[in-house]
């Protein structure tokens, strides 16, 4: 088996990123040597690699399910918006600078050539490359431009297989639409369509389905039921709506003792790495739920300020809805506040960022007593350490450093010494991933329900993350094996689409 196929969506968060780890997983399963690939990626959950650059959070659990340690390979090129028109961009794991959305045609002719460099390379180690888009197919505005859909299709000769999710309706007609804006040459690479979170009897669908491929010549290749089950390593910010609550259903409204504990996530404009408390949300017993306003942050058991790509100007977001009031007064009554990397930065008595805003000086909320300068060159590296004689795991994306405190350290780096802060109630760190270190968060929980008085919260002794987030990679590879037709897909990899589909709509060409 030898060969590559783009999966690419009718819109964002129409599930290509797990749909692609779910088919990786299959693949590998079958013996089948299988690498993720996504050539640009726009996304502020991101992770460090190993050689220590940044890739998104998608391709690296893709690369979990391929068995592989994420690789800056994987995603040659990463956006990370700090603004409505401005974005950070990384590229083979390293920054490159900042863009803005009319700029980026410039950057094209080095980044085409670069991604089709990085594709080729994989191509030619595993026996198959499972492509993943971005965005929707049809953004024909941006199709002169276009790195990680039709024009890589296109580049490369990839046959593109579309996703539907049909939980947010319409379906048929955005699988038909998505087609027929394309131009000729872009449709005959579309070899398929995959509906994806279908609640209900498939037999009720089947019309519809046989109706669309008497308009396009597709089949549609595998209906995916909706699975409640699914919810880790969210990449798309879709993910963390607010009111959302984070964690698997069965752990809804059951734990081990009498109490239950609820977390604040307060869901900031540019949050990142918003995966760092789905770790809280695997424990039963615990209930996690991204805000926005004063109220939810007061009444929790918990509040987490999590990462930005925006620290100055979420903090001024986070002033300007009254919660910076609302978490100075947990901290004068002594309920738990946690900060993560930007979130940590916005508890610190003095912010001086000349770098991401180029604010300059700005008062933090002064609920540790230290300083944070932003430096040029970001940190980027995974980390180990130790806190309160426990060990814990991390990785670290930031340009800003701790210039001076006067605060015990949270936890020690063994690299690089004592990190974070604590005073009272209020803890920071600059680290990503910590609270996914399993010992390491239940100590945390059980001081967190002290400090909050809920005595009988009993966290479980038996919560490992990692194997939760094997079950899902697992579970979405279970539900394409038995899903999606996997002997026609594997002919599409091995032999492309012959002959290829008919065109369908109406062109200006």
């Amino acid at each position: 088996m030898k060969g590559a196929l783009l999966v690419g969506g009718t819109s964002s968060d129409a599930g290509k990123s797990l749909i692609v780890a779910g088919l990786c997983r299959e693949l590998r399963r079958r013996g089948v040597r299988v690498a993720p690939f996504k050539a640009q990626n726009m996304s502020n959950n991101s992770v460090v690699t190993l050689d220590g650059g940044e890739i998104g959070r998608a391709q690296a659990l893709q690369a979990y399910a391929c068995g592989l340690a994420p690789s800056t390979r994987f995603n040659p090129v990463l956006l990370k918006p700090g603004s409505d028109r401005r974005s950070h961009v990384v590229v083979r794991g390293k920054p490159a600078g900042d863009v803005g959305a009319r700029d980026y045609h410039t950057w094209r002719s080095h980044l085409a050539g670069l991604v089709a460099e990085e594709l080729a390379s994989l191509r030619a180690e595993f026996d198959v490359v499972v492509v993943e888009g971005a965005g929707s197919v049809a953004e024909i505005n941006l199709r002169a431009t276009d790195l990680a859909n039709m024009g890589l299709a296109r580049a490369a000769n990839l046959p593109v297989l579309l996703v539907s999710d049909i939980d947010r309706g319409g379906s048929l007609a955005h699988l038909f639409g998505t087609t027929a804006v394309l131009d000729a040459d872009d449709q005959r690479l579309i070899a398929g369509y995959v509906i994806n979170k279908f609640r209900g009897d498939p037999t009720i669908l089947a019309p519809g389905l046989d109706r669309l491929r008497e308009m396009t010549g597709r089949d549609t290749l595998g209906v995916l039921p909706y699975s409640t089950d699914l919810w880790l390593d969210a990449e798309d910010s879709l993910g963390a709506s607010v009111g959302r609550r984070v964690g698997p259903p069965d752990t809804a409204g059951t734990g081990l003792g009498a109490s239950r504990l609820t977390v604040a996530a307060i869901r900031l404009p540019r949050v990142s790495n918003t995966t760092d408390v789905e770790a809280l949300g695997c424990e039963p017993g615990v209930d996690v739920t991204w805000v926005d306003d004063p109220s939810a942050v007061r009444s929790a058991d918990l509040a987490v300020i999590p990462g930005t790509r925006a620290t100055v100007s979420d903090l001024a977001w986070l002033r300007a809805r009254g919660l910076d009031d609302a978490l100075k007064g947990r901290a004068r009554d002594g309920q738990p506040v946690i900060g993560i990397c930007g979130g940590f930065q916005m508890l610190a008595r003095r912010i001086d960022d000349p770098v991401e805003s180029g604010a300059g000086g700005v008062d933090g909320l002064g609920l540790l007593d230290l300083e944070i300068a932003f430096d040029q060159d970001k940190i980027l590296r995974q980390v180990t350490g130790t806190a309160s004689g426990t060990a814990v795991t991390g990785y670290e994306i930031h340009h800003g450093r701790v210039h001076s405190s006067r605060e015990q350290p949270w936890l020690v780096d063994d690299t690089h010494g004592p990190e974070g802060a604590v005073r009272g109630v209020v803890r920071g760190t600059h680290w990503h991933g910590l609270l996914a270190s399993d010992v390491f968060r239940r100590d945390l929980l059980r001081t967190v329900a002290a400090e909050s008085g809920r005595h009988g919260f009993v966290v479980s002794s038996t919560t490992v993350v990692d194997e939760v987030r094997a079950a899902q990679v697992d579970l979405m590879a279970d539900l394409v094996r038995e899903h999606l037709d996997l002997t026609r897909i594997e002919e599409l990899i091995c032999g492309g689409i012959d002959p290829a589909p008919p065109v369908i709509g109406h062109h200006l060409d």
